[in-house]
């Protein structure tokens, strides 16, 4: 089990659960395909942070398979090779990989395509959101590596001062959400005075991330990313160019505030949802921020996705402890926080998830679904007039 993904998910509370009072949903009934992806002898798929379809049914996957390695710079330590990114045909027949040896490519947790067919990593480890044109080119880089390896504060030593050196965190780097724009409170922190209180390697306001773990985009082609499951607990606005506009939220339980944000979907009036994992709630806002509405019933959501079409739905997925194989499932529900129907449930065998990671709804009725316990990608295929409404 990754510590990424222990760090994020809290277990359900016993007795009267908010699963408790999901018993009576309508279970929609699915077909799935647990065997999609063949990949050559010499290639192989482990824990997948990110699945998505691309307008012509190529399936991507951001996957954490690789071999991660450190070298030393002139002034700190740079770490890479954790995860690889595969393009597989509709037929989930391997076509060949991207971005090998990318220096954003440690710890894999989610992957996006975006109405251009472009392809988005976002990537825990190296706190970058990394764009990658249809031909597999670096389009557009979002964050920055932390400036500093996080380790453990030297022992104090008998009779003599005490631990040498800064704990983990204690640096001004971006990766410890220290710096400007970490969640430091609604509508942003704007540039205005910033650059004087900034300290080597900060960056400028709000390009620092701390683990985020998805982006979305509106019809405008703004950008936004979930930051995520570190300490900024924020949601990132930039403008299609990668300009930071603004940010909001902090940490804790309030309308506005968030408990590791695990994912991102916008719906057609532009307003934003946010998988609130640990309050358990998804939250709406609109495109500044401007707190709406809430919603709970779904569980612990991990991943998310919106449908298109006249009538949209999202597809929240749940683990309700921390490997996924307890108490999982998938829910079906309106905007409106209204749950509709609810499939699959925790395990290894085909129809059941570990740890649903990653949800694709290109089409309303077939899905893919990554987990990351269990190293692969489902095709479902709902069934029936309960999948459609």
């Amino acid at each position: 089990m990754t510590r990424t993904l222990k760090a994020l998910i809290v277990a359900v509370v016993a007795g009267g659960s908010a699963l408790g009072a999901q018993a009576a949903v309508p279970e929609i009934a699915f077909d799935t395909n647990a065997d999609l992806l063949r990949t050559p002898p010499d290639v192989y798929v482990g824990e997948v942070g990110g699945v998505g379809a691309n307008s012509k049914g190529q399936i991507f996957v951001y996957t954490r398979t690789g071999h991660p390695y450190a070298t030393l710079g002139d002034n700190r330590t740079f770490y890479r090779g954790g995860s690889r990114l595969f393009q597989f045909d509709p037929n989930g027949k391997f076509v060949r990989e991207l971005g090998q040896d990318v220096y954003g490519f440690n710890a894999a947790i989610g992957l996006r395509i975006d109405p251009q067919d472009n392809i988005w990593t976002i990537d825990a480890g190296a706190s970058q959101v990394v764009k990658f044109d249809t031909e597999g080119r670096v389009a557009l880089v979002l964050g920055r590596k932390p400036e500093t390896m996080p380790v453990r504060p030297a022992a104090p030593r008998p009779g003599g001062p005490g631990g040498a050196g800064p704990g983990p965190g204690a640096g001004p780097g971006p990766g410890v959400g220290a710096g400007p724009g970490a969640g430091a409170g609604p509508g942003g922190a704007g540039p205005g005075g910033a650059a004087a209180a900034r300290k080597p390697g900060e960056g400028t306001p709000g390009s620092s991330f701390n683990r985020p773990t998805d982006v979305a985009w509106d019809a405008a082609g703004n950008i936004y990313v979930a930051d995520g499951i570190g300490a900024n607990n924020r949601v990132a606005k930039f403008d299609k160019d990668g300009r930071f506009i603004k940010h909001w939220g902090s940490t804790g339980t309030e309308p506005g505030q968030f408990q590791g944000l695990k994912g991102l979907a916008i719906d057609a009036q532009g307003n934003v949802y946010v998988a609130d994992a640990g309050n358990k709630r998804i939250q709406v806002f609109d495109a500044d921020g401007n707190f709406k509405t809430q919603f709970a019933g779904v569980g612990t959501p991990l991943a998310m996705c919106m449908t298109r079409g006249a009538t949209q739905h999202l597809y929240i997925s749940h683990a309700g402890d921390t490997d996924g194989m307890e108490d999982a499932a998938i829910f079906k529900v309106r905007l409106d926080g209204t749950v509709v129907g609810r499939f699959g449930s925790a395990g290894k065998l085909p129809k059941e998830f570990g740890l649903a990671n990653s949800i694709d709804c290109r089409s309303e009725n077939e899905l893919l679904i990554g987990e990351m316990t269990n190293w692969r990608v489902q095709k479902v295929t709902l069934k029936g007039t309960s999948a459609a409404r």
